[in-house]
């Protein structure tokens, strides 16, 4: 059960916009440690309220323990005579734990193996006997009174004198005797239970719980001791000083050993900062007190936008840019509710998205509606790593990304939907969609889903050789990257693809692979999420075919289909490679070696269709030349073994001219430009990618019984002397 208000009742709860933008920063975000206060100021708020000690107690941290039975033990202790003393006929009693007791039972948790809660209501370990649950109770008196911090604490308030006598009934002789028969009395077996002490301060009064006895020296005990573990934790031993708080703006006491919901600025983490000493961390880290036990609160909301995937916990926090408002306080409220109860299989985005969509008043948010990103893995107990973290990151990146994608495959590259206007009637679209990828879906929804959970690059980039995530796997670089809004190194993105292809290349050609890869790199482009520095600026270039104002240039509007029939397969794989040519800006002519390498490619894929349909050889020209054999040393001799292949197949069939001319007309232009032994400039993997390419393609272009038309179009339209047959020797 949550103690979380819903948002309505949240609303009215803090319906007073003045007294709720007190509780809010003065300024606006501008750092996580800002945004993880705002969390935790909200969650204080609707789970604790209002007061200097709502902060640092933990109301949700028993909330399973909700009317079981025998879920809260406590002592009654009479403090009206002269002497302390467990009252003669019930000095130990049990109740159902219930949210009517929150308030009174004031638990503050602490999270130690060994040890005892910071306030005097502690909470056991799960299923304890009987003679174990007394020890419990009656280390409230021996353990958390006797406390050093506690009683120095204690000596400090006028009601310390509570705590004093509280420590001097444990030290009586008998006392745990007495506690652990009537509490044997009580239980029937085990229990797991909060365990604490009522006190009676008046002879006509009643005994009461530590939230509602009517002092706060309960409240002063608990919070120094909470404070003490912010000072004095792993190495350090008094990590504090004077200092500019750097959420609040004020001067003052600030410590350096706080917990975090991140895992940042750990104690331990001493790798990180080599030669560091602990107990000055909070010089590099200055938070007040209050300041830091708001942060830790705001781990519940915190861990509502983590979603785990490939090996890390990639966290989606939202917040509004600017000072927050009350009226973006309950928003940011809902919203933060809403993430907590989203169904486990949506990741934080989704369900954002989702809530976008159907709220006006968050679209209506626009540009304040932002993120912070960051990827962290845990190598081992209290060892993380952050991989990358930016708090610009906004809801509008992803999703334009998932729509640049949605739109590349809705165009003739792809035609996933049947209407991408392709360039002739006779053609297919440039490469495959098969129906069992959820990356060829043109559905924005599944998309954003599939980019939330990181399978959006597991489905392309290189694999990891393990389940662990690594500070160089790209993967998670490029999820943070996509949902902040940052581009990323076209370069290292080809890598990447060129890594899975090697990785995949087996029995068949990865030709779905392929297709996959330029889908997803034709949508970073399109939505300006790749860096294109020097040899990779035209990689990075949108698709010329997504533009809204594009227009068929001259050579793919040529009459180059005006035949008698209507136009024939060598006319539709004409138009069709001009237009893909023109519409890929890495391909222009003032690219030469990347579209050699294409054509290349194209021309291997198409050969090696033949060969499987209509030669039935289980050997073929991609088997030959896989991609991880592309080098430029053997371009050369890739180039003249096609060609040479093509003239002899043509010449088999007795046409007048090559097969698959459209391809070996550009191929022999292209080739002779290139100065493969002396100047050649393309990276191997950028070759490499680009045949690869070019071989899916090609496969794809490839339909059984077009050379049967071919034999028919070439003796009535042409002659040898028309075009003739391209060899090797045409690029030498």
């Amino acid at each position: 059960m949550s103690l979380l208000p819903e948002p309505h009742e949240f609303n009215q709860d803090h319906d007073d916009d003045e007294a709720l933008a007190e509780q809010l920063p003065d300024r606006p975000i501008t750092s996580l440690r800002d945004v993880q206060y705002v969390y935790g100021r909200l969650y204080t708020l609707a789970t604790a309220g209002g007061g200097e000690f709502a902060a640092y107690l933990t109301p949700e941290k028993s909330t399973d323990l909700f009317d079981e039975p025998e879920s809260l033990l406590f002592l009654n202790v009479d403090l009206t005579g002269d002497e302390p003393r467990l009252d003669p006929d019930d000095p130990v009693d049990v109740k159902q734990y219930g949210e009517d007791l929150v308030g009174p039972v004031a638990h503050s948790w602490f999270d130690a193996a060994r040890g005892f809660d910071h306030s005097i209501t502690h909470r056991t370990g799960r299923n304890k006997e009987p003679e174990k649950v007394a020890e419990y109770l009656h280390e409230r008196l021996t353990a958390w009174a006797a406390d050093e911090t506690i009683r120095e604490a204690a000596a400090d308030h006028e009601d310390g004198w509570i705590v004093e006598a509280l420590a001097d009934l444990g030290e009586r002789e008998g006392i745990g005797g007495r506690i652990e028969a009537a509490v044997a009395d009580l239980l029937d077996g085990t229990t797991t239970a909060l365990t604490t002490v009522r006190v009676k301060l008046d002879v006509d009064g009643d005994y009461e719980f530590p939230g509602a006895c009517g002092s706060t020296v309960f409240d002063e005990a608990m919070r120094a001791r909470k404070r003490s573990k912010l000072v004095s934790k792993g190495e350090a031993t008094d990590s504090a000083g004077r200092a500019t708080d750097l959420v609040t703006g004020a001067e003052g006491r600030t410590v350096g050993t706080a917990e975090d919901p991140l895992n940042y600025f750990l104690g331990k983490q001493l790798e990180t900062f080599p030669g560091f000493d602990p107990d000055q961390a909070w010089r590099t880290h200055p938070v007040s007190e209050d300041v830091a036990v708001t942060l830790m609160n705001a781990s519940t909301f915190v861990d509502a936008c983590d979603y785990y995937t490939m090996g890390a916990n990639v966290y989606y926090l939202p917040y509004f840019f600017g000072r927050l408002s009350a009226q973006d306080a309950r928003d940011l409220y809902g919203l933060l509710y809403d993430l907590i109860n989203r169904d486990e299989e949506m990741s934080p985005l989704q369900e954002t998205y989702r809530k976008y969509q159907d709220t006006p008043r968050y679209r209506a948010l626009g540009e304040r509606f932002r993120f912070y990103v960051a990827a962290v893995m845990e190598h081992q107990t209290k060892r993380f790593d952050v991989f990358g973290d930016s708090l610009d990151g906004t809801l509008l990146s992803p999703v334009e990304l998932t729509r640049a994608h949605r739109d590349v495959l809705r165009s003739w590259y792809f035609d996933a939907d049947g209407d991408g206007n392709l360039p002739h009637p006779r053609v297919r679209p440039a490469f495959p969609t098969p129906e069992n990828w959820d990356i060829f879906v043109p559905d924005e929804g599944l998309l954003v889903s599939t980019l939330a959970t990181g399978w959006y690059f597991e489905q392309t980039f290189g694999p990891q050789d393990d389940d662990d995530a690594s500070a160089d796997d790209y993967r998670i670089r490029a999820l943070v990257a996509a949902l902040s809004g940052e581009p990323l190194s076209a370069e290292a993105v080809l890598t990447e693809y060129v890594d899975r292809l090697l990785e995949d290349e087996g029995e068949e050609f990865p030709s779905f692979r392929v297709a996959a890869q330029f889908a997803q790199l034709s949508a970073l482009a399109a939505a300006d999420l790749l860096d294109g520095r020097g040899a990779y600026e035209s990689i990075a270039e949108s698709p010329r075919s997504l533009s809204a104002d594009h227009t068929p240039t001259d050579a793919m509007t040529q009459d180059t289909t005006a035949r008698t029939d209507g136009g024939s397969a060598a006319a539709a794989r004409e138009t069709k490679l001009a237009q893909f040519l023109e519409d890929t800006p890495a391909l222009s002519k003032e690219n030469p070696e990347r579209r050699g390498s294409f054509l290349l490619g194209a021309l291997v894929g198409q050969v090696t269709g033949y060969q499987q349909v209509s030669e039935g050889r289980s050997t073929t020209m991609v088997d030959q030349y896989p991609i991880k054999a592309i080098t430029e040393s053997k371009l050369k001799r890739l180039a003249s073994d096609v060609l040479d292949k093509n003239v002899v197949y043509s010449r088999e069939r007795g046409l007048p001219s090559t097969m698959y001319g459209e391809v070996v007309d550009r191929l022999v232009e292209t080739l002779p430009r290139i100065d493969i032994d002396d100047d050649w400039e393309l990276d191997t993997t950028d070759l490499r990618f680009y045949y690869a390419l070019g071989v899916a393609y090609g496969m794809n272009n490839w339909t059984t019984g077009d050379e049967d038309e071919e034999d028919d179009e070439q003796s009535i339209d042409e002659t040898p002397a028309d075009r003739p047959a391209a060899t090797s020797e045409d690029i030498q």
